[in-house]
C-alpha cells in the first residue's frame, strides 16, 4: 500500500488475497469495493485514490492475478468513492508495450466519470519525460446499481429518427438553463410531442458514450460535436449527462411511455487514444496489445492497424475485447433502458483481420439471451480493407443502406439510366437482402444522415462548403449526388426556393413509400441547414444546433401525413419482397409505363426514362404510386378498375392533381399515391407549437 505524503489518515485498507475475478471493474460488496482488471502484459496494476479536491489520497497494488485478470478488494470503500488504474511493466511502444505508472488510466469498466475528457500533450509523452497526468484525467466514480434492470422492447421499428442530444437541445425553446445540451433536455413535453406528432417509434442517439476530441481539432479551436471518439464504453459524457446513465434511464422510461424505442449509436471500432503518438488514456496503458489489433512489419516493429480511420482499431477477435464489447451493451439495456444498437464501422466486429460474417464477436451478439432481443443496426462499412460489407450481417440485423441513399437521389438529380436502379431500391433493395430468410426491413432506408449533407442542403448545394472545419475544404465526402436547383446555397429567388421545397417533398414521400425501414435525421422534417457543411463532426455550434425558429411547419406536416400514409396502407408495409408473380390471387406488383403498360426491357433500358408507376396489391389493399422526375406535367394513363381510382397524397403541396377519364395528370418533379375507392386526400394536421 502506497500513500502519497501529506496525503492525511489511511482510512480503507485492502482485504489480502479477498478479491474477486468474476466482475470486471469497480463492484460494491458487502465488505468495500472489489476491484478487477484484465491485463496480459502488464506486471503490476495500482488503483488510485482520489479526495473531492481531486488528491491522490492512496494506492493499492492489485495483488490476485487469475486468468489476466489483476484483482483487490479495498475494505471500507463504498459509491462516492473517486478512482484511477495505473500500470507497470516494458515501454516500448515499438512492441505494442506503453506501460507507465505515470499515466493515470480510467477504468475500462467505469460506469460514471467525474468530467469529460481533454488533450493535452501531456497525456501522450514518452515515460521517460512523463510526469503525472491525474490531473488531466478524469476520474471513475464507484456506483452501486440501483434500478430494476431493463429489457429491451420487442416490436419492428416503423420509423427511426436520428439524433444528435447537444445538437438538438441547444436551442429548443422547450429546453432551457442546464438542461440544454443534455439528455435530460429531451424529456421535456414539447420534444416528445413532436416526435409522436412525426409517427416515431424509435430514436436513435448518435454516441452518448464518454469521448474526447480528435487530436488535431484544439489547435483550430474546434470540438468533437458527434461524439465518435470514444474512451469509455460505459460511462456517458458528463457533458451530456452529469449525473450518469440514470438520466439516460429517466428518458428511456418516459420514452417507453410514450410508445417509443431509444438505440444508441456505439462504437466498437476504434477509441480516441489513436495512433502510437496518441494520448494514453485506458485500453492502450492496460494491455494495447489485447484490445488492438497490430501488424507486424519486417524489421519486427509492432504498428496500429488503422482500418478506421482514426489511428487504431479494436481486436474484435480477442476475448478480453469480446467480453468488454457485450458486457457494456447488456449494462446500457439493463440500466440505462435502451432497446438496442446502431454500430458504427461495424465490419471492424467482423475482422479477423478480414471481414467474417459468422466471426466470433458477431456470434456472441446474436447469440446472447439479452441482445438477442435488442434492434441491431450495422453500418456496414468501414474503410479498411475489404470493409464494404452490405447485405452480410445476418437476419438478426438491420443494416443502413447507402445503395438506397445514393440511387434515389440520383433518379431525382436526373441522371441518366436510373429508372431501374430506382424500382429496386423502393422495393426493397432485394439483390442485397432477399437471400437467408431476410425481409425488406432489414434494410434502413435513408437519404440523409449526419455523415454528410441535410436534406435541404441536398437540393441546394452542388458542391460541399466545409472551410469551417480548417482543412481547406478537403474532407467530408466528393461524390454527393446533390443539386442547387440553379444558384448554389442561400437565396431569395421564389422559384428556387419552390423547385427546392418540391424536390424535398418528392424525396421524403420517395422515402415513405419504399419497402424497408425508413430513417430521417433531426430537422429533415422541417427543413434544417448546414450552409453545406457535409462533415460537421467538428462544429459543435451553430452550425450543428437544430434551429427551431426556422422550421418548416408546413414540411412537418407533410412529413407526419405521408408518414401516416405509409401506415395506412399494408401494400406500403408489407414486409414481403415484391416478385410481380400472383399469391392468394394477387399480384403483389406491377410496374407500369406512363402510357399504362407494364415495363418492357425496352422501356427499362432507356437511360432518359423518368416516370414509373408502381401498382401495388396485397389482400384488402391497393396502391399506384407515380414517380415523376420531369419538370413538367405527365399525363399517365392508369390501369382499368371496376371501383376507380381516388388521390391518396401528392407531394408538391402547391400542385393539384387532375383526372381525365381513363389517366392521371401529375405534376411536375412530384410523387403521387393513388387509391381504389372514393377515399378523400388525407389531411395535413397541424403540428404542435413548439
Amino acid at each position: 500500500m502506497l500513500s502519497p505524503d501529506g496525503a492525511g489518515e489511511v482510512r480503507p485498507v485492502i482485504a489480502p488475497h479477498a478479491g474477486s475475478p468474476e466482475v470486471l471493474g469497480a463492484t460494491i460488496t458487502s465488505e468495500g469495493v472489489n476491484f478487477a482488471v484484465y491485463s496480459e502484459t502488464a506486471s503490476v496494476l495500482y488503483v488510485s485514490l482520489y479526495d473531492e479536491q481531486d488528491r491522490e489520497i492512496q494506492r493499492f497494488e492489485l495483488d490476485g492475478n487469475d486468468d489476466n485478470i489483476h484483482h483487490g478488494l479495498i475494505a471500507g470503500l463504498g459509491a462516492g468513492a473517486k478512482y484511477g488504474l495505473r500500470a507497470d511493466g516494458p515501454y516500448d511502444p515499438a512492441r505494442g508495450y506503453f506501460f507507465d505508472p505515470q499515466k493515470l488510466l480510467v477504468d475500462p469498466y467505469a460506469k460514471r466519470i467525474d468530467r469529460p475528457y481533454v488533450r493535452s500533450p501531456r497525456l501522450r509523452l514518452p515515460r521517460e519525460d512523463a510526469e503525472d497526468t491525474a490531473p488531466l484525467v478524469p476520474k471513475a466514480i464507484v456506483v452501486g446499481g440501483g434500478n430494476k434492470p431493463a429489457l429491451p422492447r420487442r416490436r419492428q421499428p416503423e420509423l427511426f429518427y436520428e439524433m444528435n442530444v447537444r445538437g438538438f437541445t441547444m436551442r429548443h425553446p422547450s429546453v432551457q438553463g442546464p438542461l440544454r445540451g443534455t439528455i435530460a433536455g429531451l424529456t421535456t413535453r414539447q420534444v416528445i410531442e413532436h416526435l409522436e406528432f412525426l409517427g416515431v417509434d424509435t430514436v436513435e442517439l448518435m454516441p452518448v458514450a464518454a469521448w474526447i476530441d480528435d487530436g488535431h481539432l484544439p489547435i483550430l479551436g474546434l470540438t468533437n460535436a458527434w461524439g465518435y471518439n470514444p474512451i469509455s464504453y460505459f460511462a456517458p459524457d458528463p457533458r451530456l449527462a452529469p449525473r450518469g446513465i440514470q438520466e439516460l434511464r429517466n428518458m428511456t422510461d418516459l420514452y417507453r411511455k410514450h410508445g417509443i424505442s431509444v438505440i444508441l449509436d456505439v462504437v466498437y471500432n476504434h477509441t480516441g487514444e489513436g495512433d502510437s503518438n496518441g494520448p494514453i488514456l485506458s485500453l492502450k496503458g492496460l494491455d494495447a496489445l489485447s484490445y488492438y489489433r497490430f501488424v507486424e512489419a519486417d524489421d519486427g516493429q509492432q504498428h496500429l492497424v488503422n482500418d478506421t480511420g482514426t489511428g487504431n482499431t479494436l481486436r474484435a477477435d480477442h476475448p478480453a475485447t469480446q467480453r468488454l464489447v457485450i458486457d457494456s451493451l447488456r449494462y446500457w439495456i439493463q440500466e440505462g433502458g435502451v432497446s438496442g444498437f446502431r454500430f458504427d464501422l461495424a465490419p471492424v466486429l467482423g475482422r479477423q483481420p478480414g471481414f467474417n460474417p459468422n466471426a466470433t464477436m458477431l456470434q456472441k451478439i446474436k447469440a446472447d439471451p439479452l441482445l438477442s432481443r435488442a434492434i441491431l443496426v450495422a453500418e456496414p462499412w468501414d474503410p479498411g480493407p475489404g470493409g464494404y460489407q452490405l447485405g452480410q450481417f445476418g437476419r438478426e440485423f438491420r443494416e443502413w443502406n447507402d445503395t438506397y441513399r445514393d440511387e434515389v437521389r440520383s433518379f431525382w438529380r436526373g441522371d441518366d439510366a436510373k429508372i431501374g436502379a430506382l424500382a429496386g431500391k423502393v422495393a426493397g433493395s432485394a439483390e442485397v437482402f432477399n437471400f437467408a430468410g431476410r425481409k425488406p426491413s432489414a434494410s434502413v432506408n435513408l437519404l440523409a444522415v449526419h455523415d454528410g449533407f441535410t436534406l435541404a442542403d441536398l437540393v441546394s448545394y452542388h458542391d460541399k462548403h466545409n472551410e469551417a472545419n480548417g482543412e481547406d475544404n478537403r474532407d467530408g465526402h466528393n461524390n454527393n449526388a446533390s443539386w442547387n436547383c440553379g444558384i448554389e446555397g442561400p437565396t431569395d429567388d421564389p422559384e428556387v426556393l419552390a423547385m427546392r421545397a418540391r424536390d424535398v417533398r418528392a424525396l421524403l414521400a420517395t422515402l415513405f413509400m419504399s419497402r424497408g425501414t425508413p430513417l430521417i435525421q433531426q430537422g429533415d422534417e422541417f427543413g434544417r441547414t448546414q450552409s453545406g457543411n457535409n462533415n460537421a463532426y467538428a462544429q459543435d455550434n451553430e452550425i450543428t444546433w437544430v434551429d427551431w425558429e426556422k422550421v418548416d411547419g408546413a414540411l412537418v406536416n407533410f412529413v407526419a401525413a405521408v408518414h401516416g400514409f405509409r401506415k395506412a396502407h399494408p401494400a406500403l408495409t408489407s414486409d414481403r419482397f415484391l416478385t410481380g408473380q400472383v399469391r392468394n390471387g394477387v399480384r403483389d406488383v406491377a410496374w407500369l409505363h406512363p402510357d399504362g403498360r407494364e415495363m418492357n426491357d425496352g422501356d427499362w433500358a432507356d437511360a432518359g426514362a423518368s416516370v414509373l408507376g408502381m401498382h401495388l396489391r396485397t389482400i384488402g389493399d391497393e396502391v399506384l404510386v407515380w414517380f415523376n422526375r420531369r419538370a413538367e406535367p405527365v399525363t399517365a394513363k392508369l390501369p382499368a378498375h371496376s371501383v376507380g381510382w381516388a388521390l391518396g397524397l401528392v407531394s408538391d403541396d402547391k400542385a393539384e392533381v387532375s383526372f381525365t377519364d381513363d389517366a392521371v395528370i401529375l405534376p411536375p418533379r412530384s410523387v403521387v399515391a393513388l387509391v381504389v375507392g372514393q377515399r378523400p386526400a388525407p389531411a395535413e394536421a397541424e403540428a404542435p407549437v413548439q
